[in-house]
C-alpha cells in the first residue's frame, strides 16, 4: 500500500470568493478503512472529486493509486446486469461475480435482469462488489447507505469490514462504527486525522465539544467586556476632542487633547485586535443552539389507527396486513426491507388516495406535517419555499442556520444545494409547521451526523407525535417508542 499526500491544497468553485479548502495538508495510507465526516457542504464529496483530479486546484495531491468514485456512472441502464458488471470489472469471470455477490446476499438470477429494474439497494450492493473486484484501485465511497434498508446496511458494513483500502463518506454512525479504523474530519477551520474507530472518535469529539463550549462562553464574556471598554474609550476620546473648543489656552488644551486622543486610539486598536484574536478561538464548535418544534395538542388520545392494511400496486398486494395505533406522544417507526410498502403506508395517511385494503382511521381535523423522500421538486430561493409552505421565513432561516447553513447558502437557490442541504430544507420547513402529527419519510438521507444528533435531541425534548421511516439504527433506537415491522 502507498500514501496519499495532500500539501497546501487550496480550492474554490468558479465564481465563488470563498475557499472550500485553503492551504490544507494531511497524509493518509491506502491500507486504511477511512471514514470521512463533516457537516453538509464542508467539502467531503468535493475532496473526493479533487483526489480524482476532476477540478483545478493549487497545491499538491500525490498518490500512485487509481481513485475510483462510488456511485459510478452507468450508461444505458436497460442492459442486463451481467453486461454492466463486465464493463465495470472487465477482468473478472462470471463465477467470481457470483461468489462475491453471495457475501452481500444477492441472488445470482439478478445478473440476468435489466439493471434498471433492480431496487436501489440491489444496485448499490452489486456495484460495490464489482468495484472491489478490480485490482489497483482505491475506492472513494460516497453515501452508500442512503438506499439501503437496515438489513442491507448490516450486510454492506460487514462486507466493507472485510476489505482494505477505501475512503467512506457516511453519516450513519452505527454503520461507520462497524467498518472503519481511521477518521478524517473536516471541521470549521481544520482537517484532522485520527487512528481509531468511530465510537472512540465520537466520545473524544463530544468531550472536546463540551470543553470548547465552556471556552466559548468565557471568550464571549471577554469579548463583550472588551467591546464595552472600547465603546467607553471612544466616548472619552470624543469628550477630549470637544474640550478643545472654547478653551482659553487653546494651544495647551489642543496639545493635551491630541495626546489623550492618540492614547485612546492606541488602546482602542489593542482592544479591537484582542477581540479579533479571541474570536478566532471560536473555531470548531459544531453543536449550535438547540432546535425547536411546535406540536399542537389534540383533544383525544387516539389520532390514527391502521387495521389489517395492505398496500396495492399494479393490482398486487405489496405487504402483509399491518395493524397498529398512533396515540398522543407515540413515535412509531416503520421498519422493513426496501419495496415492502412502508412509504405507501404513510402516503395513504397523508393524501388518502393510495389504493389499499383494510381500514385507516384518521381523527377529524388532524393537522399533519409531511417530509417526503424526494427532494427533486425543490427549486428557487429559501424565501420562495417559505412562502409556498406558509411558514415564518425568519424562523425557517434561523433553524437552517442552527443546522450549519451560512450566509453563502442563504444567497443561493435550493437547486444548487447538496442533497444533505436539500433534506435540511425539508426538515426545517417541517419544524416550522404547527401540527398534531409529524410524518417523515427517510428524513435523514444525506444529512450529517451533527444535525442528526440535534434532531434526536429535539425529538426527545419536545416528544412530538410521529410516524417515520428511517434506516439509521441509532436514530431509531434513540427516538422511537414503537416499532412496526412491515413485510
Amino acid at each position: 500500500m502507498s500514501a496519499i499526500i495532500v500539501e497546501n491544497l487550496t480550492f474554490s468553485y468558479p465564481g465563488s470568493y470563498d475557499n472550500i479548502f485553503e492551504n490544507t495538508s494531511f497524509q493518509l495510507d491506502t491500507s486504511w478503512k477511512l471514514g470521512l465526516v463533516g457537516r453538509n457542504g464542508r467539502g467531503k464529496t468535493t475532496l473526493c472529486k479533487l483526489l480524482m483530479n476532476q477540478y483545478e486546484y493549487t497545491g499538491k495531491i500525490i498518490c500512485n493509486e487509481k481513485f475510483v468514485y462510488f456511485p459510478c456512472k452507468i450508461e444505458n441502464k436497460e442492459r442486463m446486469t451481467i453486461e454492466i458488471l463486465q464493463e465495470v470489472c472487465p477482468s473478472a469471470e462470471d463465477w467470481e461475480f457470483m461468489k462475491e455477490m453471495s457475501s452481500v446476499d444477492l441472488d445470482i438470477e439478478i445478473l440476468y435482469k435489466p439493471f434498471d429494474i433492480l431496487s436501489n439497494g440491489e444496485q448499490t450492493k452489486i456495484l460495490l462488489v464489482a468495484l472491489f473486484m478490480n485490482d489497483h484501485q482505491f475506492l472513494l465511497i460516497d453515501e452508500p447507505t442512503n438506499h439501503l434498508d437496515v438489513e442491507s446496511r448490516e450486510l454492506v458494513s460487514k462486507y466493507l469490514k472485510s476489505k482494505k483500502g477505501y475512503i467512506l463518506i457516511s453519516h450513519d454512525r452505527m454503520f461507520l462504527d462497524e467498518c472503519i479504523d481511521h477518521i478524517l474530519t473536516i471541521n470549521k477551520s481544520s482537517i484532522e486525522v485520527y487512528y481509531c474507530d468511530f465510537s472512540t472518535w465520537l466520545e473524544n469529539f463530544e468531550n472536546q465539544q463540551k470543553s470548547e463550549m465552556l471556552q466559548n462562553i468565557r471568550i464571549n464574556k471577554d469579548i463583550k467586556k472588551l467591546q464595552e471598554a472600547a465603546r467607553k474609550n471612544a466616548e472619552w476620546s470624543n469628550k477630549s476632542e470637544k474640550a478643545k473648543k472654547g478653551a482659553k489656552d487653546k494651544g495647551f488644551v489642543s496639545h493635551k487633547a491630541t495626546k489623550l486622543m492618540q492614547k485612546s486610539k492606541n488602546l482602542e486598536t489593542r482592544q479591537n485586535r484582542s477581540i479579533e484574536e479571541k474570536s478566532k478561538l471560536l473555531k470548531n464548535y459544531e453543536y449550535d443552539q438547540d432546535l425547536k418544534i411546535y406540536p399542537l395538542e389534540y383533544h383525544s388520545e387516539l389520532l390514527v389507527e391502521y387495521k389489517d392494511v395492505s398496500m396495492i400496486y399494479d393490482d398486487n398486494l405489496i405487504n402483509s396486513p399491518v395493524s397498529f395505533s398512533l396515540k398522543k406522544g407515540d413515535r412509531v417507526v416503520l421498519n422493513g426491507k426496501n419495496g415492502s410498502g412502508k412509504s405507501s403506508l404513510i402516503k395513504a395517511l397523508v393524501n388518502g388516495n393510495i389504493q389499499h385494503r383494510g381500514d385507516i382511521f384518521i381523527a377529524s381535523n388532524l393537522i399533519i406535517s409531511y417530509i417526503p423522500q424526494d427532494t427533486s421538486f425543490l427549486t428557487g430561493s429559501l424565501t420562495d419555499y417559505a412562502v409556498s409552505k406558509k411558514i415564518d421565513e425568519s424562523l425557517f432561516k434561523a433553524i437552517l442556520q442552527k443546522m450549519g447553513f451560512t450566509k453563502i447558502h442563504f444567497e443561493r437557490n435550493i437547486e444548487e444545494y447538496s442533497e444533505g442541504q436539500k433534506k435540511k430544507v425539508l426538515v426545517a420547513g417541517s419544524l416550522c409547521e404547527k401540527a398534531h402529527i409529524y410524518v417523515w419519510d427517510e428524513p435523514l438521507n444525506y444529512i450529517d451526523m451533527f444535525s442528526r444528533i440535534q434532531i434526536e435531541r429535539l425529538i426527545n425534548t419536545y416528544q412530538p407525535t410521529m410516524i417515520f421511516i428511517e434506516h439509521d439504527r441509532l436514530f431509531q433506537n434513540t427516538v422511537s417508542t414503537k416499532t412496526i415491522n412491515v413485510v
